[in-house]
């Protein structure tokens, strides 16, 4: 994420007349410490006519001395330079382990060394500062370390003294300052040098350029935003010895340590060495001007700025010229999707990591919900219910649903009548609420039960039992053989009731009618008791003690009509009158087991909504429980079931996923839904203290760890533009297969075979043959005149009841939507057959298991959360222009058997980059034949739109160029590999080693036959491409070459080939073969060089580019190299390299090293 900039400074003086001008210094040379790197400097002196000479000063910095034979009208000084703003972190440091702590005392011959940054400064001028801001807060007892100590000092500095600009020349001294309370930055730096070498610190004055640069992101809760354009300056600062750091940077105007944007000119003992220009000239009126300008001149893409507003524009453009090609072509597309979120604070919690639940995210998730609801939900329901329950984990997941009505009518008028279950609330009167909503229903009040906790510890396999005569034989003892007898020994059993838990309403849908109908539960005991447990009571009623016998099932009475009008719900005028149908009681036997359970729980009545099959009952029942909040002035929290899937209800839901917190967003049918939705989430997500970005221990950027999945369909099953056109799934599969880099682009770090979203490739190797035939078959039943292909009428055939299961068996056999569904669900799946687990996931597209997988649905899940909306919207425009393209025409043909290609060349991000170009050429050429866009240019999908992407996907690491050659390397994708079970506190486990990684090197201006990079020692295959754009050197014209590299990076106790050892770090050297000399290169670590382990996360981009830069280390050489010791292509295994020509794996040429064996063998 480097950023260029270009500093342009300019000191000018104009003098009345023609002037001799003594020799003069100009110190506007960076320092040869800096530690921004200056790729370029010049510096120009008017007039022309002069001598100039480079020297260094006793310090060594730069200065050069100017003389001027001949007087002069203007004297100017222009000094222009190229810096790279590559993120540095100042705290990157060690210290000697007696310097540890403030006090400390420099060993003697670094006190001579350091004589004359250590001559005090008018001592007594800072002596009542110190000990009023150093040593009364014990900053000086031997307890603070010298890094706090250091940031104290600073700030104390920094909010003693005002800021304020000085055109005076000179400095203030230190009493001079402290007594007016204000000065310079000059000013600010004397005292703080006077301070620490008071305090015995070694310290010295620095003059130099300052180059703040504009952030990309406002802080959301109001911290310090920096400078709102690009600023440079003239700037002085502190910079303090720290044995083993060496000088650390201190900037006491702002209070922070000196970072890239500190560009040294001098340092020096005392101010007037370090001045940045010093001379002089005859008497002569003169006027003085300046100019400092800073300009960006190059910019990689970032996440937090992937696109300029021209960019964007562009893409905007083309979303909306996509949208009207679908809406030309009758597509009828609809896109949702799965978006996540990670906390913005602390991400190394278990919760943030690999755990589905935490307390900060449930927290985190209810600001998130009520920020939705609030948006979009406005006239609907929140709903608290259950979300998936996977194998292993002790409960289900809790799931908080927004639903409102389509067609804009509410579904709840009034919202302060729902209840937030995060909020303080006071509500009583559950068994209140349970009554009104019974009476609203037309149900008496006889059939509202108490429900209460069970209290006894060990329950009697009587009291389990139903009410009634026991049918056939009775084991029952001969004493009990009667009901009576039974239900007078429970009752002796058990002490007397409470209070209920909870109150039970039964109601279900009248199976012979539109109405509500409701049945008498008599349970053995005295009372209904609830099953022991902490959830809701609603899944806790005993329902096997309600009556004998199966549950017969919940009414089915949805008949598939999406286009009726849904009732209005509240508008029932007998009900306005307190007079309500009455529900018809229906005897126990026949009646579904489904209740409508409410209970107050903490500081909130719960309402829990039993399973509905119709969105119309629904939204009766909904009126119903509103009323009773009304009646009883008692806001309410909907939990339980949640309301029945219909087109003509709009639902998002946020729910969690292991290590992040899932939104399951609404679809949306045109661009301009999408871009709203996408940057309303993105923001209100924010918002509520949640990112879309985190980071490993070394930097590296992880996104959010899950999925960004893409859902397409149609706004009904019977819209859907897969189950109308089969071809246009059959186009996207094919197309995705032919170019593995749109798989390896968007997706996350864990790819392969076992991970969530295999590319249908990665599975069983015969996978493809068979989906050949599948795409042959799907052809032929589209052409197929016995095939009923009205999408339509087989939709709707599968609301009908009627059939018996053999008619309906023969009538699937000839209906499209079901045929393509059989034809590949048993194709697009991973290893184990699992059909979530795809790239191109058809679970719900019109799966034969529930009404709920029959939505016409096709998820992409190879999509991994982009840091930013715009990225967000761009992958989303791109899928769009794709599915447009396919619909008008499609793509047919053989699928390509890529083999070990597949992971030797498209795990690097060059080979990527080259294929989503070809992609986006394709589109184009597509494209061209399409109406213009309103500025007359076609529309044209631009290929640095998805530089963002590869930034993100593939970050480098570091560049160095070597006479005509310029090296970078870049991250590279390394699959993890799923081992086998092994033994774990749980039981069984399966565990994923990632201790193998893989990085790309590429070159420009090698020359064949006489350079040669090698790894290790070990000669990289660098293969030519096709390119010079993103992805082979930020430079690159002609002439790249690209390899990888696999290696070691650490050694888990559990991985596979575990007897081999680490490699790292990795040594690049470019070879000159015509004399067997290592040219230079550089030293890749995969930890601190320093050994520096560090024991929290990155807290923003910038430290963890910080950190992944700190691992490159430029200028490496290995001097005479014996080329003839180079091991053959085969490696000491031998084999065919052919297998992966374009990766060098050191695991083949080196058993790496053990340093925890070498040092048990040094013991």
């Amino acid at each position: 994420m480097s950023i260029r900039v270009a500093l342009h400074h300019q000191t000018t003086y104009r003098f009345s007349r023609p002037a001799r001008v003594w020799p003069h210094v100009v110190r506007l040379r960076p320092a040869p410490h800096s530690r921004t790197r200056i790729e370029a400097y010049s510096l120009t002196v008017t007039p022309p006519d002069h001598f100039l000479n480079w020297q260094q000063d006793p310090f060594g910095n730069w200065l050069a001395r100017l003389v001027f034979p001949n007087p002069v009208e203007e004297l100017s000084f222009t000094v222009d330079l190229v810096a790279d703003m590559t993120a540095i972190n100042p705290f990157d440091f060690f210290v000697e382990e007696y310097a540890e702590f403030a006090g400390f005392t420099y060993p003697e011959q670094l006190q001579r060394d350091l004589a004359p940054y250590l001559r005090l400064v008018t001592p007594e001028a800072v002596d009542g500062w110190i000990a009023d801001h150093v040593t009364a807060p014990g900053l000086l007892d031997g307890s603070t370390r010298i890094v706090d100590f250091l940031v104290a000092v600073n700030g104390a500095i920094r909010g003693s003294v005002d800021y304020t600009t000085r055109l005076e020349p000179g400095v203030q001294t230190p009493a001079f300052t402290l007594e007016r309370a204000i000065g310079s930055c000059r000013d600010s730096a004397w005292l703080l040098v006077a301070v620490l070498r008071r305090c015995g610190i070694a310290a010295r004055f620095a003059s130099g350029y300052l180059v703040q640069l504009a952030g990309d992101v406002v802080p959301i809760d109001g911290g310090p935003a920096g400078p709102s354009a690009d600023f440079t300056d003239l700037h002085a600062w502190a910079e303090a010895f720290i044995p083993g750091a060496g000088w650390v940077g201190l900037d006491p105007t702002s209070g922070l340590l000196a970072g890239e944007g500190h560009i040294p000119l001098s340092c020096t003992p005392e101010p007037e060495s370090a001045a940045p220009i010093t001379g002089a000239t005859e008497v002569v009126d003169v006027s003085f001007s300046f100019v400092n300008e800073v300009t960006r001149v190059h910019e990689d893409p970032r996440v937090t700025k992937p696109y300029t507003d021209e960019q964007w524009a562009a893409i905007d453009a083309l979303g909306e010229a996509v949208d009207a090609r679908l809406t030309d072509g009758d597509v009828r597309l609809t896109m949702g999707g799965e978006p996540t979120f990670v906390s913005a604070g602390d991400t190394s919690d278990p919760q943030w990591e690999s755990a589905a639940d935490g307390e900060e995210k449930r927290a985190l998730a209810s600001v998130l919900a009520g920020k939705l609801a609030a948006r979009w939900g406005r006239g609907g329901i929140v709903h608290h219910g259950q979300g998936k329950w996977y194998p292993g984990e002790p409960l289900p997941r809790w799931q908080t649903q927004i639903a409102w009505r389509r067609d804009g009518v509410p579904l709840w008028r009034d919202p302060a009548l729902l209840a937030d279950p995060a909020s303080t609330g006071s509500a009583t009167g559950a068994g209140d609420v349970a009554r009104a909503i019974a009476a609203n229903l037309g149900i008496d009040a006889r059939f509202v039960i108490g429900a209460h906790e069970d209290t006894l510890q060990v329950a009697l396999d009587e009291a389990r039992q139903p009410w009634g005569e026991r049918p056939g034989i009775d084991p029952d003892p001969a004493t009990t053989t009667t009901e009576a007898a039974r239900a007078a020994a429970l009752s002796d059993a058990e002490p007397e009731l409470g209070e209920p838990t909870a109150w039970v309403v039964p109601v279900f849908v009248d199976p012979e009618g539109e109405g509500w109908a409701t049945t008498l539960w008599r349970p053995r005991r005295r009372a209904l008791f609830l099953t022991q447990g902490t959830s809701a009571a609603g899944y806790r009623l005993p329902l096997n003690s309600i009556a004998w016998g199966e549950a017969p099932d919940i009414t089915r009475n949805h008949d598939g009509d999406s286009e009726r009008a849904l009732p209005e719900g509240f508008d029932r005028p007998s009900q306005q009158q307190g007079l309500s149908q009455p529900a018809r009681e229906v005897p126990i036997e026949d009646a579904p087991r489904t209740a409508i359970a409410v209970e107050r729980r903490g500081d909130h009545v719960f309402v829990f909504l039993p399973p509905l099959d119709r969105l119309d009952d629904a939204v009766r029942l909904l009126a119903a429980i509103e009323d009773a909040a009304a009646q009883t002035q008692t806001p309410v929290v909907l939990e339980g079931y949640r309301l029945p899937d219909d087109p003509r209800l709009e639902s998002l839901s946020v729910t969690p996923d292991p290590g992040v917190i899932e939104v399951n967003v609404q679809p949306t049918s045109t661009w301009g839904e999408l871009r709203e939705l996408t940057t309303t989430l993105f923001d209100d997500a924010a918002h509520s203290g949640l990112a879309t970005e985190k980071f490993d221990l070394d930097g590296t950027h992880t996104g959010t760890g899950g999925g960004n999945h893409i859902t397409l369909g149609g706004r009904t099953p019977a819209d859907s533009p897969f189950l109308r056109r089969p071809d246009l799934l059959r186009s996207l599969v094919t197309y995705w297969q032919w170019h593995p880099g749109l798989s390896y682009l968007f997706t996350g770090k864990f790819i392969g075979s076992t991970s969530q979203a295999p590319r249908v490739d990665e599975g069983l190797p015969e996978t493809l043959y068979d989906l050949e035939i599948a795409f042959r078959e799907l052809d032929a039943i589209t052409n197929d005149p016995a095939i009923n292909h009205d999408v339509a009428d087989a939709v709707a055939a599968d609301w009908r009841t009627d059939e018996t299961p053999e008619e309906r068996v023969e009538r699937q056999r000839r209906s499209q939507p079901w045929l393509v569904d059989r034809l590949l669900r048993h194709l697009l799946t991973d290893l184990t057959g699992n059909t979530h687990r795809a790239e191109f996931c058809i679970d719900k597209l019109y799966s034969p298991d529930s009404r709920t997988g029959r939505l016409g649905l096709l998820e992409m899940r190879g999509f991994e959360m982009p840091a930013h909306a715009r990225m967000s919207l761009m992958q989303a425009a791109l899928v769009r222009a794709l599915v447009a393209r396919f619909w008008e025409s499609p793509v047919q043909g053989p699928l390509v058997r890529w083999g070990t290609r597949l992971h030797d060349r498209y795990l690097l991000p060059a080979f990527v980059a080259a294929d989503v170009r070809e992609v986006v050429a394709e589109l184009n050429a597509h494209m061209a034949d399409w109406p213009a866009l309103p500025d007359g240019t076609p529309p044209r999908f631009d290929e640095r739109w998805l530089e963002p992407f590869l930034e993100f996907r593939f970050p480098r690491l570091g560049e160095v160029r070597i006479g005509d050659v310029e090296l970078e390397l870049r991250t590279a994708i390394e699959p993890w590999k799923v081992l086998g079970e092994e033994v774990s506190l749980g039981g069984t486990a399966r565990y994923v080693d990632s201790s193998v990684e893989r990085v790309q090197v590429s070159a420009v201006g090698m020359t064949e036959g006489r350079h040669v990079l090698t790894c290790n020692g070990v000669p990289v295959p660098m293969t030519p491409i096709a390119t010079t754009g993103w992805g082979v050197g930020r430079d690159a014209t002609a002439g790249a070459r690209v390899g990888g590299v696999r290696f070691r990076a650490w050694n888990p106790p559990s991985s596979l080939l575990p007897s081999i050892g680490i490699h790292t770090p990795l040594h690049f050297d470019l070879v000159d073969q015509r004399n067997g000399t290592s040219l230079g290169g550089f030293t890749y670590h995969v930890t601190h060089q320093g050994g520096r382990s560090y024991d929290r996360y990155p807290v923003n981009a910038v430290e963890a580019e910080s950190r992944r830069t700190g691992r490159f280390e430029e200028r490496r050489t290995s001097g005479r190299v014996d080329t003839s010791a180079w091991p053959v292509p085969g490696g000491v295994l031998g084999g065919d390299p052919s297998e992966f020509p374009v990766t060098l794996d050191l695991r083949r040429f080196s058993r790496g090293r053990h340093p925890e064996v070498a040092q048990e063998a040094e013991g």
